[in-house]
């Protein structure tokens, strides 16, 4: 990967403010920490429909904290593209949390594509990006991984940050872009938690972490077993599961046709 410098600004300040717009339609999602460590699932209304999942499946609980931030999805056809293409940043519709300084991130493209395709992460108030990066080309289409470790950027505790990755058709005219992005806040991990995580089975960990509203470690524990096992299906079903409860129907669909 290499990094860039100005090369997505506009695209970018596009971007920022749908995610102001969107976070103030999205309303307070839930989020609360016991003495300021992620810890605490939450409930969102006795009325509020959730999709049924399986009992050997995570259910993840959004955090108490009080931090809405909206999630930015592309799904366009691009002048230079030859069919429609649909990118999506692998996100609650509400700041996700770590417990990694260099968590993973994720993100869906329908299509394989030779097109550049550009990362930035911004602290969320800041104006300028602390990271712009060029990354590798796509070997299939499908969920991509971002490694932070792989860019040498470490999140700061405490932090709300926003990330993007960007689907570059025409060079000239980034308005064109095929754009998606969400948030993500790096929160030590409560002495309860950190407790009940040190006698979990690390197959099982994803569970925990998915339970105490840590999206972020959640979704890499299940990837992480995919990545050893590919064609193993409970575990997609259990990635799947994940990503429909946060609304991504169409990752976790092309997701489970890909192991079958």
């Amino acid at each position: 990967m290499s990094l860039r410098k100005g090369s997505i600004l506009t695209v970018f300040f596009v971007a920022a403010a749908l995610m102001v717009l969107t976070s103030s339609t999205a309303g307070a999602q839930g989020t609360g920490t016991g003495q300021g460590t992620a810890a605490g699932p939450a409930g969102t209304g006795a009325d509020q429909k959730k999709p049924a999942v399986a009992e050997n499946t995570p259910v993840y609980k959004p955090p108490l904290r009080g931090s809405p931030g909206g999630r930015v999805g592309g799904g366009t056809r691009g002048a230079s593209l030859e069919a429609a293409v649909s990118l999506s940043v692998l996100v609650p519709d509400h700041v996700g949390i770590t417990l990694q300084s260099q968590p993973h991130l994720y993100w869906f493209i329908s299509k394989k594509t030779t097109q550049p395709i550009e990362f930035t992460i911004t602290e969320k108030d800041a104006v300028k990006p602390v990271l712009e990066a060029r990354l590798k080309p796509l070997e299939k289409a499908g969920i991509q991984r971002i490694r932070l470790a792989d860019l040498g950027l470490q999140l700061r505790q405490n932090v709300p940050y926003k990330w993007f990755v960007a689907v570059v058709t025409d060079p000239n005219h980034r308005a064109r872009d095929i754009l998606s992005g969400g948030m993500i806040e790096l929160l030590p991990a409560s002495s309860d938690l950190s407790a009940k995580l040190g006698r979990t089975p690390k197959a099982k960990q994803p569970f925990v972490l998915a339970e105490e509203g840590i999206w972020y470690d959640a979704l890499a524990g299940v990837s992480d077993r995919i990545d050893a096992a590919p064609k193993d299906l409970s575990l997609r079903k259990q990635r799947a599961a994940l990503l429909n409860q946060v609304g991504l129907n169409e990752a976790a669909q092309f997701d489970l046709k890909e192991a079958q």
